[in-house]
This record gives structure tokens, C-alpha cells and sequence, in this order.
């Protein structure tokens, strides 16, 4: 998949993030047998790797990767990489969960007091954050939510008229658009994470009911990487786009380039 080259120099372009990194992703072996879900390789490119290249291409240029299982191929990883963000790892010494996860690599992120993304490590997709940026400082809430969809696997998430979430549902496949795994949270939301559990379970339940959490929906190409047979498809996806989406192509959001 292209990536996007949107936020050098942009106002709205948000300088940190987190990746969730720390799964043992059980549902990929045997891909995960002696590396974590997010070094597994789509066409050659480890997950991480395209994540990475996607936050630098919009502006991000620190990372902090929560770790946990098999950390130390993560950890190689990134002190082997000379391009940009710059990006470190931070381990776990046991599960904390997600929100746990989220909480203790944003303690660790460089710029207190600005707002930080937030990405599941087994996500492949590619849109224009800055307009996800321009979306949260218009909607004037503490969190925002990418939706992918509509009609795919995932959290079912609705949404009123001014696109507050409204609702977090059960995982189950419907019409409607699924949380794509990337956040938007203003930095006082990391007082209310966990220090150990599932933010979804908490955190983004409280959100909801404070009318603090905004959805941005995307179009872009999304998929959720837990199986062998979802590497298939998406290797199969992304050779299929290549054919018909050259190089140089403008991103739909005006703000953007496909490099």
C-alpha cells in the first residue's frame, strides 16, 4: 500500500504516538512462532514497519512501542532502523492490557501536554491523520476513533449526527463501521487509562458517556491482521490495488500524496 506523505510542516499534524505491540498474536501461528504479531510480514514488510513509515509520512516523529511478548525482536528491530519517527520500545515485564499498555508507553512519550495517536499493532491501513487532526479539533472532544467500513469484521461503533460515539457494541460483523484501531487522544486521556485492563472496557465506555469521544470515518483500504488466511488477503488486496492505483496519485483528502 502507498503511503501517505501529508504532514510536513502542517499545524495540524500531531508530533507523537504509541503503538500496541505487546499481543502474542495465537490466532497467526505459525507467523508468530519466533517473532510478535506486529513483525509479521505482508509482501516483505513487517507490520510495524509500515506503521511506522505511515505516522512519519504525516508528520509523527517520535513513537514509543508498547512491547511484551517476544520484545526483543521489536526491540532489535527498531535499533537497527536509521529512518524516521524515532522510535523506541517499551516492555513489559507482564501483561498490563491494552489500556495498561497505552497508559504506561504514553508516560514515556516525549511531549507532555500535546495530543498523541494511538495504534493497534496488527492494523494495515493508510488515510491522511492530519485530516483525522483537522476532524478532533472540530468535534472539540478529548478522544477520536477511526471507522472503518461499513459492513466489515470488528467493534460496531454508532455515532450521532455530529459523529459523538454513541455506542460500542459486541464484535460482530454488521452494516455499520467497526473501530479501526487508530485513536486520536488529547493528553489529559492519559489519566484515565488503566494501569491494568482493557481501556475498552473502561476508559472508552467513560468517554461515551461524557460525550468526549468523536468517530472520523475512513475510506481507505483497512484490514485487521489476526489469521494466516488475513495475510493472504491482504497480500492478494494490496497486489491487486497496485495494479490499478499508479504511483503519484492524489490523496482524496486534498492534503495528502500517494509516494
Amino acid at each position: 500500500m502507498p503511503h501517505l506523505v501529508c504532514g510536513r510542516g502542517d499545524p495540524l499534524s500531531v508530533r507523537q504516538a504509541v503503538i500496541l505491540a505487546g499481543g502474542k498474536g495465537s490466532r497467526l501461528l505459525p507467523l508468530t512462532r519466533e517473532r510478535p504479531k506486529a513483525m509479521v510480514e505482508v509482501h516483505g514488510v513487517p507490520i510495524l514497519r509500515h506503521q511506522l513509515d505511515w505516522l512519519a509520512g504525516c508528520g509523527v516523529e517520535r513513537v514509543v512501542v508498547s512491547a511484551g511478548h517476544q520484545a526483543q525482536v521489536i526491540v532489535s528491530y527498531l535499533d537497527s532502523r536509521p529512518s524516521s519517527p524515532r522510535a523506541e520500545a517499551v516492555v513489559e515485564k507482564r501483561p498490563l492490557g491494552r489500556g495498561g499498555g497505552l497508559r504506561r508507553a504514553a508516560r514515556a512519550l516525549p511531549y507532555p501536554g500535546e495530543p498523541w495517536f494511538a495504534l493497534y499493532g496488527d492494523i494495515w491501513t493508510c488515510f491522511c491523520l492530519c485530516a483525522m487532526r483537522a476532524h478532533h479539533l472540530r468535534s472539540g472532544v478529548a478522544a477520536t476513533v477511526a471507522l472503518a467500513g461499513p459492513g466489515l469484521p470488528g467493534s460496531a461503533v454508532a455515532c450521532d449526527e455530529l459523529d459523538r460515539v454513541t455506542d460500542l457494541a459486541p464484535t460482530v460483523p454488521g452494516p455499520g463501521r467497526v473501530n479501526a484501531g487508530v485513536y486520536l487522544f488529547a493528553w489529559r486521556v492519559v489519566a484515565l487509562l488503566p494501569e491494568e485492563g482493557d481501556h475498552a472496557d473502561s476508559t472508552l465506555p467513560r468517554l461515551v458517556g461524557a460525550r468526549q469521544l468523536a468517530g472520523y470515518s475512513i475510506d481507505a483500504p483497512w484490514q485487521a491482521v489476526n489469521t494466516p488466511a488475513d495475510v493472504i488477503r491482504l497480500e492478494r488486496d494490496l497486489a491487486a490495488r497496485r495494479a490499478t492505483c499508479p504511483a503519484g496519485a492524489e490523496c482524496p483528502s486534498g492534503r495528502a500524496v500517494v509516494r
